[in-house]
């Protein structure tokens, strides 16, 4: 009777899968598929995903082995030559496996998802931890060297009680829209906090100095606000990393570095 129970569940199991609208993956700890249904199977095929910046992804062991040792889920943009995808990584640590699951890209599901910050389009602060996590393995695989930039705009009090929050948000979208257009398109400019941006630049040689530099032009400029010129102070703190140090410890040190 148990055996008999077992086999129908599992039957039932798989047909559930089957008809799931989203990709649905078992790996284990080497990136080794043990199980796809089959809209997994059309997403991926065998082309080699790359990031919403162009950059290739870290191989699927690679992938595996972070969520695993960390412990924590993961969900990264993926491109694939006919599909757009968020890869929603799920630890299975007694077993040594990952979920993964593969939902097709809607116009709304990055702010339902909560991954793009509402007022500016700029990658919130989850994404950004996940980019900066990916720009370190690659630093870390391929010998190159990951910068994180943090720029805290001052003065954003002033700027609401004399102009409106209406027109303090207008500011902050400015300076979004300035990061984004005045800086590389492969680097990752985000929302970091209520008054503060991140930008996340992989190069391969130098201190990142140059990129701070760049972004603290960008973010000084005076903005036009209901026909007044307004300047906000903007304080700008960067570190640079081969790949070996953790996420939370490179954001650790340059949040220190920022409050000094």
């Amino acid at each position: 009777m148990s055996t008999v129970q077992t086999t129908a569940s599992r039957a039932v199991w798989d047909e559930f899968v089957s008809e799931l609208p989203v990709g649905v993956l078992l790996q284990d700890e080497h990136g080794v598929v043990l199980a796809a249904n089959a809209m997994a199977s059309s997403l991926l095929g065998d082309a080699r995903a790359r990031d919403d910046s162009g950059a290739p992804l870290p191989s699927r062991a690679e992938l595996a082995a972070q969520v695993l040792r960390t412990g924590s889920p993961l969900t990264i943009p993926v491109v694939l030559p006919h599909a757009q995808v968020w890869a929603e990584y799920y630890p299975i640590v007694v077993r040594g496996q990952v979920l993964v699951l593969l939902r097709p890209v809607q116009a709304d599901v990055p702010h339902s998802a909560g991954l793009l910050d509402a007022l500016t389009g700029l990658p919130g602060r989850a994404l950004l931890l996940d980019r900066l996590d990916q720009a370190l393995i690659r630093a870390r695989t391929r010998g190159t060297l990951a910068t994180l930039v943090l720029a805290d705009v001052h003065r954003m009090a002033a700027v609401n009680a004399a102009h409106g929050f209406k027109r303090g948000d207008e500011l902050l979208t400015v300076l979004a829209k300035r990061l984004r257009q005045g800086l590389r398109a492969d680097y990752t400019v985000a929302r970091y906090g209520g008054d503060s941006f991140a930008v996340v630049a992989e190069h391969p040689n130098g201190s990142g100095e140059e990129v701070a530099a760049r972004v603290r032009e960008l973010a000084g400029r005076a903005v036009r606000l209901g026909g007044e010129r307004v300047r906000t102070g903007v304080r700008v703190c960067w570190v640079t990393s081969d790949g070996e140090a953790a996420v939370h410890s490179v954001i650790a040190h340059v949040e220190e570095r920022l409050r000094r």
